[in-house]
């Protein structure tokens, strides 16, 4: 997609520090982007900006108005970007500490008993929190059986388990494993249909890079993502929730503003770096819509990362030029299998007699990262079931290149020729 516009991939890939090479490895490619997106150059500019700011929020001088006001926007972008009408985004530490927040108050405050309902695709940030406190509240925790083959959860699985007295659900809408997608609509009007009150709380992880958000047209009550994955830094987590969820108690200070569920003051440079984030996706998206609306702009760009990173999976997956490409190779698996609809810009694989520790080494020799999931408590709920101990998880992103994923099916070659 982005390759057949001239010159764009290179613009984008200028965007970006350290897009081909390591500041301790030197050259590589990087196809590690599911543990952490790279950077774009305007976030490291912007942390560096707000980082020397000695202000605080909240005091009646000009500097400290001005972190008001960056905050303010940072947060209608981050509305706009999720396609959130209504409800609230904020800050915390990470994704995962957010995931935390948002369940625990959930499953605390709803009704006493019921069931607390999930699904054993789910990465253990929500899968973890949903446990202990179903257990804490003396709820039930129900696990959904994602479907081995696809790598996957659908309506239909967790319409099996959904029942009036369901009060928390959780969603996954992409696995950090398998690499595929969830069809986050569909399970909600599913939920919605038994159990309208329940509150729905998606972990978007792994998704928000990768893809269009729209939370307007999910009927959720929570959202949260890790902007590290999407192309912002470490140490901040962002959150959107519903009015309803907002308006439950939680931890807050006492005598403090009402429905404010940040703790603390907040990090300015974290809500400056995510609305550079969001230009970076309207800028994308100038290149596929004429129009000046910016939501129009930021779908555009979602569908045509889409799209691209489709591009790349399918030419890891069947070849590019005269190399072939995994599915060709018989010593070779995949997890949900070669051609699914469900795959975003994610291959987890295994080469059958060598090790995914040693595979993973011998292509970091040839300058390409990737990374080992191991059966531990973050990829067991995947690997077990499929009698796998580890496999290798090769992930791309929009700013990866063709010739790239070719580089890798080189190697791949030679590895499987000298095993």
């Amino acid at each position: 997609m982005f390759q057949s516009q001239d010159g764009l991939l290179d613009q984008i890939r200028d965007r970006f520090a350290y897009i081909d090479t390591c500041p301790e490895q030197g050259e590589r490619i990087f196809f590690e982007n599911a543990g952490g997106a790279l950077t774009l150059n305007s976030v490291v500019e912007v942390s560096a900006k707000y980082a020397a700011i000695p202000d605080n929020q909240g005091r009646e001088n000009a500097g400290s108005k001005a972190l008001v006001d960056t905050i303010a926007k940072a947060k209608a972008d981050a509305m706009l970007f999720l396609n959130a009408s209504s409800g609230q985004v904020f800050v915390g530490e990470s994704g995962t500490e957010l995931l935390f927040r948002l369940i625990s108050n959930a499953v605390l405050e709803t009704p006493e008993g019921g069931d607390v309902i999930g699904t054993s695709m789910e990465h253990p940030a929500s899968r973890s929190a949903a446990q202990r406190w179903a257990k804490v509240a003396r709820k039930n925790y129900i696990s959904v059986p994602h479907n081995d083959e696809t790598g996957s959860v659908t309506a239909d699985n967790y319409a099996r388990y959904v029942t009036p007295n369901t009060r928390v659900a959780t969603i996954i809408h992409t696995s950090p494993v398998t690499g595929m997608g969830v069809d986050v609509g569909s399970i909600v009007k599913v939920i919605r249909a038994v159990a309208p009150d329940c509150y729905i709380i998606v972990d978007g992880i792994q998704h928000a890079a990768h893809g269009g958000l729209d939370v307007d047209s999910y009927d959720i009550d929570g959202y949260a993502i890790s902007p590290y994955k999407m192309f912002s830094r470490h140490g901040y987590g962002l959150a959107w929730i519903s009015d309803r969820l907002a308006a439950l108690p939680h931890d807050s200070l006492i005598g403090g503003p009402e429905g404010n569920w940040e703790l603390g003051t907040r990090d300015t440079g974290s809500y400056a770096t995510f609305s550079e984030v969001v230009s970076y996706f309207e800028w994308v998206g100038t290149h596929f819509t004429e129009s000046d609306d910016r939501r129009t702009r930021i779908e555009a760009a979602g569908k045509a990362i889409h799209a691209h990173e489709q591009s790349l999976t399918d030419a890891m997956l069947h070849g590019t030029g005269n190399l072939k490409g995994l599915a060709e190779y018989d010593e070779v698996s995949v997890i949900g299998g070669i051609d699914n609809p469900m795959r975003e810009g994610l291959v987890a694989m295994n080469i059958n007699q060598i090790p995914a520790g040693d595979l993973v080494e011998a292509l970091n020799q040839r300058g390409i990262r990737v990374h080992i999931r191991k059966a531990d408590h973050y990829s067991a709920n995947i690997l077990d079931p499929l009698g796998w101990p580890s496999c290798v998880r090769v992930s791309m992103c929009h700013y990866n290149s063709e010739a790239e994923v070719a580089r890798f099916l080189e190697a791949i070659r030679d590895i499987i020729a000298a095993s």
